[in-house]
């Protein structure tokens, strides 16, 4: 299988704290990823690595076969589509939501260059398939959470990504948006010839059926990683958040009993 991302050695440390020990990651194509752990344990820092905002101190990162330090890295983080939270405030708020999307096209935050009429056709197609055809000419600042998600989810989808990073992405959601979004994300993981995707959270309730691959993280180290149904396990849970848990599966639904 071809491989998107590998992560060998990862250290990262600052002054004396080291944030990130010994992290062995390696993502291949058709594989969808879960990085869980609880707040604190690095997966921020680990995201932060892998677009080139968080220098290694050691250990190598390789996206595309290309190596952190020896490609510039803002070429390649096209190639990484990242929904999360941090963007939202940057975004102008009379901004519409077809703009929005098409301005991750250009890597731009406040789209400021004359989309051309494949923009229009690419950015009206991608908020079809995330199910906000109806906000297109609606300005950011009159948008709900969860239609903020779709939008950035789409937004990250333009540049055509290898790799589709979605951060906490049901931060602030109701319930009923969750479900929704939740859904499409299900979707996106089962589109052929999609990106790779790696969902980041410390909820197991957020893990749906089509994530086949778990990175757990502890205090900046890797505590287990690799198929879901090895990995995902009462006691690896129990050993990331410091606590006597179980696991417990209602059909296709994951949630933890205390």
């Amino acid at each position: 299988m071809q491989t998107i991302l590998e992560v060998t050695g990862l250290r990262v440390s600052r002054g004396s704290t080291e944030i990130l020990r010994g992290i062995d990651w390696r993502v291949s194509r058709g594989q969808h990823w879960v990085i869980l752990g609880p707040n604190g344990c690095g997966k921020t820092s680990l995201l932060k690595s892998l677009i080139g905002y968080l220098a290694p101190s050691a250990g190598d990162i390789a996206l595309l076969g290309h190596r952190f330090g020896d490609t510039d890295w803002r070429e390649l983080r096209l190639h990484i589509g990242i929904t999360t939270s941090a963007l939202q405030a940057a975004i102008p708020p009379a901004e519409t939501a077809l703009e929005t999307v098409i301005s991750g096209r250009y890597a731009q935050l406040d789209l400021w260059v004359k989309p051309t009429p494949a923009d229009l056709a690419a950015a009206k197609r991608l908020l079809r398939l995330v199910g906000a055809s109806a906000i297109a000419g609606r300005e950011w600042a009159y948008l709900s959470q969860g239609e903020r998600q779709r939008i950035l989810i789409a937004r990250s989808l333009i540049a055509r990504p290898r790799l589709l990073i979605l951060d906490e992405p049901c931060a602030g959601l109701d319930p009923v948006a969750r479900e929704e979004f939740l859904r499409l994300i299900d979707a996106l993981a089962a589109r052929r010839g999609g990106p790779s995707l790696v969902l980041v959270t410390h909820h197991v309730e957020e893990i749906t059926p089509r994530f086949s691959h778990v990175l757990i993280l502890r205090a900046g180290r890797a505590l287990a990683s690799g198929p879901r149904r090895r990995v995902l396990t009462s006691a690896n849970l129990s050993a990331a958040f410091g606590a006597r848990v179980k696991l417990a599966r209602a059909g296709k639904s994951l949630r933890l009993r205390f």
